[in-house]
């Protein structure tokens, strides 16, 4: 039987081991599109390789500023260098199906690795690209949040001022080298301005708070960053907090100790801080003034303001030249001084209550005041009035004595002061009568009834010369709680002696 055919091997004998060959493969397994497995026929290692290139760029791509995640670069490299250590091996001992000579391949593996690093650079470029629009938006946002809180009230608008500045801290400090960061100084700029736009509109009391929030930047951005700036609301809030305390004082309000007293305290050295004395000396002139106007009285009592508010403003700033304290010792003379013409006022206004009672507080306080005589006599006169009205029609005068003698006695068991006042204003008191007694109301009624006539009996009594004219009496009782003043008006004539009594009753009586 004739011998069959030889049996077909199970395939191609191995090649000899290369190892240009194997450096061929695996350099082109590093491009990441499986190359090397492509000139080894592995076809579906080839398409693994391309399957995680392309999941690789479906993740990366577009670029954008969070970049790709690190798992997927560290599992792409990963699977390149088993690609790579995998295709050296297997192509050691595996004929190439293109080109036939192992170092042409291994050239061009060299040169297709440009594929993967040309891209990573392109790569790293849109990354960067994508990181500077990304700071350019929150740089623009941040500016948008500016503009759209400048048109609020400080207090509202200054969380969202706090936020912007931390997006501007971060960017100037964080991203330094940016297109952004360049952009922040000029944005700070427009960020101080608007903040402080109060202050550009001269609406200094509002001012105030924004200028010192200002001030506290510095904590939160390098001055390195702010350059300039850093200072830039200094001058502007010693400004403000002096314009603020002169409004107020010149309002009579008392918010100027505190703007004043922050002034002297945080810039005591500045142009603001050097007009703060000469503010408050010109607010005591002109209260002084004020004293002989239409309002004496409230020119007084605000020379008494002004001299507590200066005095603990010169407590609170140290005054080391001690000029507030002389304004305030200057505006507390002239205020009780000032007394005497808020009396007056007070008396011609027919406030007659009023004007005793600061009229005989300026005689007690003022013991040499050349106004002082006259302030007694219109303290009893004001006195009388209180009483008898149509006896404050007139201001009383200083003069004194009369041609027509005036007697008053007292049939009162209590002592009694006699008050009396028109041509002439003055007082005395009378001890009360001993063995008298207070009148029954029906003994009062009585036509017969006659009090002070009893000649067994000595009165108690003064004679008084006043000069002809109306004269108005007032008799009121020293040591009773209940009685009240009883009044008399006299209408004195040449060639008459005139007698005047004061008794009680359940009410003060007087009668001649």
């Amino acid at each position: 039987m004739p011998p069959g055919p030889p049996p077909v091997p199970a395939g191609p004998p191995p090649a000899p081991s290369d190892t240009w060959r194997a450096v061929a493969v695996a350099l082109l397994n590093l491009s990441g599109l499986g190359l090397g497995y492509a000139l080894l026929r592995r076809w579906v290692l080839m398409a693994a390789c391309c399957a995680a290139t392309g999941a690789l760029l479906l993740v990366a791509l577009p670029a954008d500023a969070d970049g790709v995640p690190g798992a997927a670069l560290v599992g792409y490299a990963v699977l390149l260098l088993v690609a790579a250590v995998h295709g050296g091996l297997a192509g050691r001992c595996t004929r190439l199906a293109w080109p036939g000579r192992a170092p042409l391949a291994a050239l061009l593996g060299v040169l297709l690795l440009a594929v993967p690093a040309g891209g990573a650079l392109w790569y790293e470029d849109a990354h960067d690209e994508a990181v500077e629009q990304a700071l350019l938006a929150r740089l623009e946002r941040a500016d948008e949040l500016v503009a759209t809180n400048g048109r609020q009230s400080f207090s509202t608008a200054v969380p969202d001022y706090r936020r912007a500045l931390d997006v501007y801290r971060d960017i100037a400090v964080h991203h330094s080298g940016s297109r952004a960061a360049r952009e922040v100084p000029d944005r700070l700029r427009t960020y101080y301005t608007t903040v402080a736009a109060a202050y550009g509109h001269h609406e200094y009391c509002d001012a105030i708070e924004p200028l010192k929030y200002l001030r506290t930047v510095p904590d939160t951005v390098p001055r390195a960053r702010l350059g300039s700036l850093a200072g830039w609301p200094d001058d502007r809030l010693a400004v403000s907090l002096y314009e603020c305390g002169a409004e107020h004082l010149a309002a009579g309000e008392a918010d100027w100790v505190t703007r004043f007293g922050d002034l002297l305290d945080t810039f005591p050295r500045s142009g603001a801080a050097a007009k703060v004395a000469p503010a408050v000396d010109t607010a005591v002139k002109d209260a002084e003034k004020a004293v002989g106007g239409d309002e004496p009285c409230a020119a007084v009592e605000r020379l008494r303001t002004l001299d507590t508010r200066i005095g603990d403003l010169s407590t609170s700033s140290g005054d080391p030249d001690g000029t507030l304290a002389k304004a305030a010792s200057r505006a507390g003379r002239s205020g009780g001084a000032g007394e005497y013409a808020c009396g007056v006022d007070q008396y011609e206004d027919g406030d007659f209550d009023a004007a005793r009672k600061t009229m005989e507080q300026f005689a007690a306080d003022h013991g040499h005041d050349r106004n002082r005589a006259r302030a007694q006599k219109i303290a009893i006169a004001a006195e009388v009035a209180q009483t008898v009205p149509a006896a404050g029609r007139k201001l009383p005068t200083t003069a004194s004595g009369g041609s027509i003698s005036v007697t008053v006695k007292n049939d009162s068991p209590d002592d009694v002061t006699v008050l009396y006042t028109g041509p002439v204003t003055g007082s005395f008191t009378l001890k009360g009568c001993g063995g008298c007694k207070a009148y029954s109301l029906a003994d009062t009624l009585f036509s017969g009834f006659k009090p002070c006539n009893d000649s067994g009996r000595h009165y108690p009594q003064r004679t008084i010369a006043l000069p002809v004219g109306t004269t108005y009496f007032v008799h009121r009782p020293n040591g009773s709680s209940t009685a009240t003043p009883a009044s008399d008006t006299a209408r004195l004539r040449s060639g008459y002696v005139y007698t005047e009594c004061a008794y009680s009753t359940q009410r003060l009586g007087s009668g001649y």
